[in-house]
């Protein structure tokens, strides 16, 4: 299985509605993917890594998927749609990971 994490940068005074990535966005891109997407997360941060500290980014999601390939399948023809859509509800460049999940 792997894991691919989409991180938005704490960078002040940039805009994120997380309402928007919570309620449209990501259910957007789970109904594209369909069957490719095993599941999804949504993270909105909270603080960093000490309890004064800002979170380092503002905001997550963690998309789980048999693998590269079957991820690349569910998004991929969506792709355009998709990434269009960041606009909507943020100005921050997201960092993307692919990662393997070896214990879930």
């Amino acid at each position: 299985m792997i894991k691919v994490s989409v991180m938005y940068p704490n960078t002040p005074g940039a805009r994120f509605d997380h309402a928007y990535y919570r309620d449209k966005h990501m259910p957007l891109v789970a109904a594209r993917m369909g069957a490719q997407l095993k599941s999804y997360t949504v993270d909105k941060g909270l603080a960093g890594g000490t309890p004064d500290a800002p979170p380092t980014y503002v905001a997550m999601c963690h998309l789980f998927c048999d693998s590269v390939e079957s991820f690349n399948a569910g998004f991929g023809p969506h792709a355009k749609e998709i990434l269009g859509d960041i606009a909507n509800y943020t100005d921050l460049q997201p960092q993307i990971q692919i990662s393997e999940v070896v214990k879930g």
